[in-house]
């Protein structure tokens, strides 16, 4: 008998080093011999520190392509794989199993009962059954309910720690300026700058115990910022789902967003207002079949376009979130719908002008069709898009993403930003729920 067993996690930079500084840490049972890296770019090749990964790694933990699963395990002798990222299908996951069993390996996924952390302050949990769902402006929302009931909230946001892990440890932003300090990509800019708007302080990093404890010192409320379709790493007073009827059965057939959806006590089904009425309809009675239990609440998630006559007759470049339409699989979003209300002339095809990381994005999800994401996990990236939005031959620009880009990249044409926030309907809303249970 082996006197430990020899453990890979695969990841994505985020859920894998939470499941690892929880569970496997410091635990003499397990041999932690590798992360394996997918969905973002440039996150392989790495080393899980030894700053982080603690006494039994002094050399830290390498991080390969997850590629290379049989390889790995039949050249180490791996006895346990843990899946250990979020927003894929289930049977996505169980190709994963299958391949893990076939080289011999035994394949776990963890639940919240060993990966949840408790808390000393009240938490709410905002979660989703896919990228994509609304779950950030749900969670702006929110903040903007527990702000009016007089109510301190620290926010911390679900890892995306695509750079210095050592660094990135514990992060905390008050200002535009800490976004700088810590070299943040759009997509973590995208998360951070609509809280700090708010006056609201973020954390964010890797070792997760660490960071709660911090942000309780300055919280009332402690509110979970959840990323993809992930479950919370803390364990919740209230959690809340948010579902899109513009997928629906997603609900349903997507890891870990069905344990959210089975799990909350709130659902939240968004985009009421520009999804199919059949739709919405199939996505209540997935519901009903998950969890009696949850209180649903019905929401839009209406468009504002600062002026929208610029549109009419244009041909535009759509510029959408990135995740939203890489592995959340959205093919339109709020720029779309713009571009369609207001009366474009034509929706140009990014595609033909793509260069360097943008068009190996496109290669690689192709079914994004006419729309740009916006990529940028590094710099790389980030002048790839500045290269590729410049060279398209359009009228207008819609941005459609939850920061101003021309904030950060140079963009030569017009612009006009798309936003969006929620927007309840009828009863019972968010804030009736909430001051129920936090208005003290």
């Amino acid at each position: 008998m082996k006197s430990k067993q020899r453990v890979i996690i695969l990841g994505a930079a985020g859920r894998d080093f939470h499941n690892f500084n929880v569970v496997f840490r410091d635990n003499p049972a397990y041999e932690v011999l590798a992360f394996t890296a997918t969905q973002i770019p440039n996150i392989e090749g790495r080393r899980y520190p030894p700053e982080l990964a603690g006494r039994y790694y002094p050399e830290g933990i390498p991080i390969l392509p997850e590629a290379r699963l049989e390889q790995i395990i039949r050249e180490q002798d791996v006895d346990v794989v843990v899946f250990s990222y979020s927003d894929v299908s289930h049977e996505y996951v169980m190709h994963l199993a299958s391949r893990s069993a076939a080289a011999g390996a035994d394949f776990w996924l963890l639940g919240g009962k060993q990966t949840m952390l408790a808390s000393s302050k009240p938490v709410i949990a905002i979660t989703a059954a896919r990228t994509g769902c609304g779950k950030s402006q749900t969670t702006r929302h929110v903040t903007d309910i527990l702000q009016g009931l007089g109510k301190n909230v620290v926010v911390v946001r679900h890892p995306m720690p695509y750079g210095d892990l050592r660094k990135q440890m514990v992060q905390r932003f008050a200002s535009y300026e800490d976004l700088d300090r810590h070299a943040c990509t759009i997509e973590e800019r995208e998360e951070y700058e609509p809280h700090l708007d708010r006056g609201l302080i973020v954390y964010a990093g890797v070792d997760y115990e660490t960071i709660l404890r911090q942000a309780e010192k300055e919280a009332d409320i402690v509110l979970w910022d959840g990323g993809n379709n992930d479950l919370p790493f803390f364990t919740p007073d209230l959690l809340i789902t948010v579902v899109d009827p513009h997928r629906p059965g997603h609900e349903l057939r997507y890891w870990p967003g069905e344990a959210n959806v089975r799990m909350a006590d709130v659902i939240v089904i968004n985009k009421i207002d520009t999804a199919d009425f059949q739709h919405v309809l199939t996505v209540r009675q997935n519901i009903a079949q998950l969890n009696k239990k949850a209180i649903v609440v019905d929401a839009a998630s209406p468009i504002f376009v600062d002026d929208p006559s610029t549109i009419r007759n244009k041909r535009v470049l759509v510029i959408e979130d990135g995740p939203t339409l890489t592995h959340g699989g959205m093919t339109y979003g709020a720029g779309v719908i713009a571009a369609k209300r207001f009366g474009a002339a034509e929706i140009i095809d990014p595609r033909p002008w793509a260069v360097g990381t943008i068009a190996d994005t496109f290669a690689k999800y192709p079914d994004i069709g006419l729309i740009l994401p916006t990529m940028g996990y590094g710099e790389t990236q980030l002048r790839d898009l500045e290269a590729t939005i410049n060279k398209i031959p359009c009228d207008l620009v819609i941005i459609a993403t939850p920061i101003d880009l021309a904030r950060i990249i140079h963009i030569k044409h017009p612009t006009q930003r798309v936003r969006y926030e929620l927007q309840p309907i009828g009863q019972p809303t968010l804030a009736d729920i909430l001051k129920a249970r936090f208005n003290d």
